[in-house]
């Protein structure tokens, strides 16, 4: 059985978390390959929203597993607290959730190291979460980390002390480990917490559910554009955003994927700093701010809006090999009579219709005018009720990007949502 996948397309933000909800039911299995609680993947249903920062989307539906793979990293306190938060709703987490032993953890010096790095880049800071996540990818990348299947170990105690030794020597010169202790107390509790949760060879379990037919569903954090090696280099995460990160953060071969989703939203955000060629930084901005709600899902930080890019676009399609699409949030745009769209850059005096390898702030882009549909589309729950102009810019995208468009979300609910 194939497996497959669900990413976004631009800097991360763009629904993923509904669509998965929205599609657990086709699956067995919903399994995180990357990232950490830096991601906020937000479901709304009932009436109530909720936000899920480590665990796979799939939580809230009955009869499916969900899958904290190897390529994730894990902080156990706000595990515990998400864990808790879920079980205060009638989730049982404990039967649905597995958790990879490879899996690294985030340890509080891991934090503290964050913020020491961003303060000490100034005014060219990068807009980090501060959750930990790059030097605990770092770490690992360096053979230095803890990981999950460690947590049971003899000498949990003697690897954690050599590796927050480690970090005190960076930090000797810095005010930032003077709350440490109360931080460790913390993390040692929740480790304990953790135990009480199944912790598996994620690679063996997930090949073995495919060969016995599991359907699987890999969901991807962040976005394409915030990729460690495709992204908008330095402003992007520590880790693999794309397709191919799904290989390597759960141990699944590439001739096993099939399907792959690509989200993005009918326009564009970014939080934090880097550039931005179609940014609005004018009251159209602060527009679509408003209306889409358009704050940080993790850190609360506003969002940076602007309108739809598609270089940046066909670019995640193309690293990705996207099969189909789903546009997110095209009731932001209701109230505009018109709508423009990002078909080029103008960079260093020339057009350019491709993602280059820097973008400057110099970058500009250049602008299409499209008819907006100006009118309210929550209510509708079919495609034939579509006004004109929404589907002649769905027909437009598909156009440009030669890919089908086959999931339109018209509103934040679980139920506004429509396969064409």
């Amino acid at each position: 059985m194939a497996v497959d996948v669900l990413l976004g397309l631009q800097w991360g933000d763009e629904g993923k978390g509904k669509i998965v909800d929205f599609l657990t039911p086709k699956y067995d299995i919903i399994a995180r390959f990357q990232g950490g609680p830096n991601a906020g993947h937000t479901l709304e249903f009932e009436g109530i929203k909720h936000v899920l920062h480590t665990i796979p989307s799939g939580i809230f539906r009955d009869n499916v597993i969900n899958v904290i793979g190897n390529g994730v990293v894990i902080d156990p306190v706000i595990l515990k607290n998400e864990i808790e938060q879920l079980e205060k709703l009638n989730v049982n987490v404990k039967e649905k959730l597995l958790i990879s032993k490879k899996a690294h953890l985030i340890l509080p010096t891991h934090k503290l190291l964050d913020k020491a790095s961003e303060i000490a880049k100034g005014k060219h800071k990068i807009g980090s979460t501060l959750k930990g996540i790059g030097p605990t990818y770092m770490d690992k990348t360096g053979r230095n980390g803890l990981r999950v299947g460690d947590i049971k170990s003899e000498d949990f105690k003697e690897k954690y002390n050599r590796i927050k030794n480690k970090h005190f020597a960076l930090l000797k010169d810095s005010n930032l480990i003077k709350g440490i202790k109360s931080l460790e107390n913390e993390f040692l509790m929740c480790i304990d917490y953790l135990k009480n949760f199944e912790h598996i060879d994620s690679e063996h379990f997930l090949n073995n559910a495919s060969e016995y037919g599991k359907k699987i569903l890999a969901e991807g954090a962040q976005g394409t554009l915030l990729d460690i090696d495709f992204g908008t280099y330095p402003f992007v995460t520590s880790s693999n955003t794309i397709t191919a990160g799904t290989c390597t953060g759960l141990g699944i071969a590439p001739n096993k994927i099939q399907k792959i989703v690509g989200i993005f939203k009918a326009y564009c955000t970014r939080v934090g700093s880097g550039p931005f060629p179609s940014e609005l930084q004018n009251e159209v901005g602060e527009t679509m701010r408003k209306i889409g709600h358009e704050y940080g899902a993790t850190t609360g930080r506003e969002r940076r809006c602007g309108w739809i890019d598609l270089p940046a676009l066909k670019y995640a399609i193309m690293i990705n090999g996207v099969t189909e699409l789903s546009m997110m949030k095209a009731d932001v745009l209701d109230s505009f009579e018109e709508i423009y769209v990002c078909t080029h850059y103008l960079q260093d005096g020339k057009e350019i219709d491709f993602f280059p390898f820097e973008l400057s702030d110099n970058t500009q882009p250049v602008l299409k005018k499209i008819k907006g549909w100006n009118m309210d589309i929550t209510k509708i729950e079919e495609e034939v009720d579509f006004p004109i102009e929404l589907s002649n810019y769905i027909k437009f995208l598909e156009k440009e990007l030669h890919v089908p468009i086959s999931i339109v979300s018209v509103g934040p609910n679980r139920s506004e949502t429509i396969i064409r």
